[in-house]
């Protein structure tokens, strides 16, 4: 038996496996948030909070005309503070959303759980490990809940992914393909242009957890990432940028071109033992997944988008393990072991060598 051209039989379509991939919701806890960093991006947090029916009560932003006029677009009768020490102290704050830069977040996120709140931080989490481990341990000890606002895994397209693994449609998976081609030029003239590792830290982080969650949460082994300059960018940080990262049952590979200004695509692959998952269509929206298997293929038209879906979803898991008193899914801990893998990616990189985990 032969088949040199490769050629696939055509197969039979079937229903769609229907799956919870949705944002997850608190049944009962409404907490009373406070908002630390009143940037562009928190946007997408407010809207999402505040069509969940959540009460954000205290905003502080060291410019404070940032912080009213986040109030004043979602939250008219919330306070806005003078400084970190009078937010934490607004009567029955609950929980705090820290939505600043990573370089000056860490103590924020301390002062924070020194005061017992529970805490959402921006992604990346840390610039260090070891600051990461040592935030995590004192979350532990003062008894509240440490989260990262990787709100990626809530984008309907990935949501939908890690659970059809989960669910074990496909069998145990052997390869994860990521690919994207986007203009990300957008950036010059801004602060992330002086950001060396542009794509791979800020930007891949995404994708990194993602393909870490589509493993199961099993602990990268090993890591080899290469970067380029596309010949016509017109900024200083490499805008090209790939990457291999190895897993104990298999192998996830990643490609980023960000200085792509024609036709940006996002596709994701899934391969398992009995079945492929893939995902293609838009940056940070892709439609549909299909799920192709012996019994046939679906397509799951899904509902929803990333944004502002997947920033309601990273609230609204820390906000639902609170309420069951359980670690979140995007718990410190756990996101410490996506951030290995971005950190080992921009090592390797400036190496050029495999970095083992």
């Amino acid at each position: 038996m032969s088949n040199y051209d490769l050629a696939a039989a055509a197969a039979a379509l079937v229903p769609a496996p229907e799956l919870l991939y949705g944002p997850p919701m608190p049944k009962v806890y409404r907490p009373r948030i406070g908002l630390i960093g009143c940037g562009g991006i928190t946007e997408h947090h407010l809207r999402s909070y505040r069509d969940a029916g959540w009460d954000v009560v205290a905003f502080y932003d060291p410019n404070r005309e940032a912080a009213e006029k986040r109030r004043t677009e979602f939250y008219p009768q919330a306070e806005v503070c003078g400084g970190v020490d009078e937010l934490l102290a607004t009567p029955g704050l609950d929980v705090v959303d820290i939505a600043t830069h990573a370089g000056i977040r860490g103590p924020l996120i301390e002062q924070a759980i020194a005061a017992g709140k529970h805490v959402l931080s921006q992604k990346p989490f840390v610039l260090d490990l070891d600051e990461g481990r040592r935030l995590v341990a004192l979350a532990a000890a003062a008894g509240v809940k440490l989260a990262v606002n990787q709100n990626g895994r809530w984008a309907p397209s990935f949501a939908y992914l890690r659970q059809a693994v989960r669910a074990g449609l496909i069998g145990p998976i052997s390869s994860v393909a990521i690919t994207l081609n986007w203009d990300h030029t957008w950036t010059a003239g801004t602060a992330f242009e002086k950001m060396h590792h542009l794509v791979l830290y800020d930007f891949a982080i995404h994708w990194f957890d993602a393909a870490y969650s589509f493993f199961g949460g099993h602990e990268a082994r090993s890591v080899y990432a290469a970067l380029a300059s596309a010949p016509d960018q017109p900024i200083k940080p490499p805008l090209v940028a790939s990457s291999v990262v190895t897993f104990p049952s298999g192998m996830a590979t990643l490609s980023f071109n960000g200085c792509s200004r024609h036709a940006p695509a996002e596709s994701c692959t899934i391969i398992g033992g009995s079945g492929t998952l893939h995902a293609r269509g838009g940056i940070c929206a892709m439609p549909a997944v299909e799920l192709t298997t012996v019994a046939g293929q679906a397509r799951c038209e899904l509902r929803g988008s990333w944004f502002p879906d997947g920033f309601r979803g990273s609230m609204g898991e820390l906000l639902c393990a609170i309420e069951e008193d359980r670690q979140p899914e995007n718990s410190a801990e756990d996101n410490l072991k996506s951030l290995a893998i971005c950190f080992a990616a921009m090592r390797s990189a400036d190496e050029g060598r495999v970095v083992t985990l």
